[in-house]
C-alpha cells in the first residue's frame, strides 16, 4: 500500500472515531435530558373542576359547553363536570343529547373525562329509606353518563343527618345500593368531605369500610372541613370544623380515586392563605396516589381564571419541593 493511501485510511479512521464519539455524546445528552425532564415532571396530572368556573357559566352567561375548550386553553388534561351547571341545557335539549355533546367536545379538544360531581339528585344518606332509595334511582343516570363519557367516577353527597347513630347505617345502605349498580358499569362512587358528617374523616372512613366495595371510595378535598353550620344549615356560616384537616386528608387518601385541590385566596408569594399546599401534596405523594389532581378555585378576591391558574402554578411549585 502506498504511503498516500495509508494517510487517507488513517484520516478516515480518525473521522470515524470522532463521529462515533460525537454520536455517543449526543445520545448521552439526550438520555440525560429525558431523565431530567422526567424528574421535573409532577407525579400527577392536572384536571379542572368545573365549579371553578361556576360564576363564568351562571352569572356571565358563558355556555357550559365551553368547558372543554377553556380547560384546554388553560393547559389542563382532564375534565371534572358539575351536573347542575347543565340543568338548562338538559331541560332544553334532553339528557342524552347533552351527554353526547360533552363527549364530542372532549374528543374535539383532546381532553380526558375524569368524573361527574353530582348534586341535587336526592340524599343517599337520608334516614328515610324511601328517600334514600329514590336518591339511588336518581343517581343511576349519572352513572350511565359517566360510563358513556369515559369517566372513572361520580362524586356523590352524603349529608343525611348530623346524628352519627342514624347517619352511619343510612349512608352505608345508600352507598352500597348505588355502588352495586355502578360496579356493573365499572364506575366508582366517590364520597367527598362536603359538609356535616361527611367532613368528619373518621366517620366517613368508617362508613366506606362498612360498605366494603372496591368501587366505593373517596375524593378528598383540601378544604370543606365544616362539620356544623349556623342554624343547622348545609351551607353558610361555619360554627365547627373537623379537628385536623391534614389528618383528614391523610385518612381519606387511603381510599382516594380522585383529589380536589381546593383554593380560596393567595398571598403575595402565591401561596394559599389557609392551606399548606406542599404539606398536603407530600401527603398525596406518600399515599401512592398518581391520578389526576383537580383544581377547584372557590375564591372571590381575583377573577376565576386567575385563581385557577394561581392554583395550578402552586400545585406545580409544591411538587418540586417534595421528597
Amino acid at each position: 500500500m502506498k504511503p498516500s493511501h495509508i494517510r487517507v485510511c488513517l484520516l478516515c479512521l480518525l473521522i470515524f472515531n470522532l463521529s462515533c464519539k460525537d454520536t455517543k455524546t449526543n445520545s448521552a445528552k439526550e438520555a440525560n435530558t429525558t431523565i431530567e425532564e422526567e424528574s421535573n415532571s409532577p407525579f400527577f396530572k392536572l384536571s379542572l373542576a368545573q365549579w371553578s368556573l361556576h360564576r363564568t357559566f351562571n352569572d356571565k352567561g358563558v355556555s357550559p359547553f365551553k368547558f372543554a375548550s377553556i380547560s384546554q386553553e388553560m393547559g389542563f388534561e382532564g375534565l371534572e363536570y358539575v351536573n347542575h351547571l347543565y340543568k338548562k341545557q338538559i331541560d332544553n335539549l334532553g339528557f342524552d343529547a347533552v351527554i353526547d355533546s360533552l363527549l364530542a367536545l372532549s374528543i374535539e379538544h383532546e381532553m380526558e373525562n375524569i368524573l361527574i360531581m353530582v348534586d341535587g339528585e336526592g340524599d343517599l344518606a337520608s334516614p328515610d329509606e324511601a328517600e334514600r332509595n329514590q336518591a339511588v334511582v336518581n343517581h343511576k343516570k349519572w352513572v350511565d353518563a359517566a360510563k358513556k363519557l369515559g369517566c372513572h367516577s361520580i362524586r356523590v353527597n352524603t349529608f343525611g343527618t348530623n346524628d352519627p347513630k342514624e347517619w352511619l347505617p343510612s349512608v352505608v345502605d345508600g352507598l352500597k345500593k348505588l355502588s352495586t349498580y355502578a360496579a356493573r358499569q365499572n364506575i366508582n362512587i366517590l364520597c367527598e368531605n362536603h359538609g356535616w358528617l361527611s367532613s368528619d374523616a373518621f366517620m366517613l372512613m368508617e362508613a366506606i369500610g362498612m360498605v366494603g366495595m372496591e368501587n366505593c371510595g373517596t375524593l378528598p378535598d383540601f378544604g370543606n372541613w365544616c362539620v356544623k353550620r349556623k342554624a343547622g344549615e348545609k351551607w353558610g356560616e361555619c360554627v365547627e370544623e373537623f379537628e385536623d384537616k391534614y389528618k383528614g386528608i391523610e385518612l381519606m387518601l387511603k381510599e382516594a380515586e380522585a383529589v380536589s385541590a381546593k383554593s380560596y385566596n393567595f398571598d403575595q408569594k402565591g401561596n394559599e392563605k389557609t392551606l399548606d399546599y406542599p404539606r398536603i401534596m407530600q401527603l398525596v405523594k406518600d399515599s401512592g396516589y398518581k391520578g389526576f389532581v383537580g383544581v377547584e378555585y372557590e375564591g372571590k378576591e381575583i377573577p376565576e381564571k386567575d385563581g385557577i391558574l394561581a392554583t395550578k402554578k402552586l400545585l406545580l411549585k409544591s411538587a418540586k419541593l417534595l421528597d
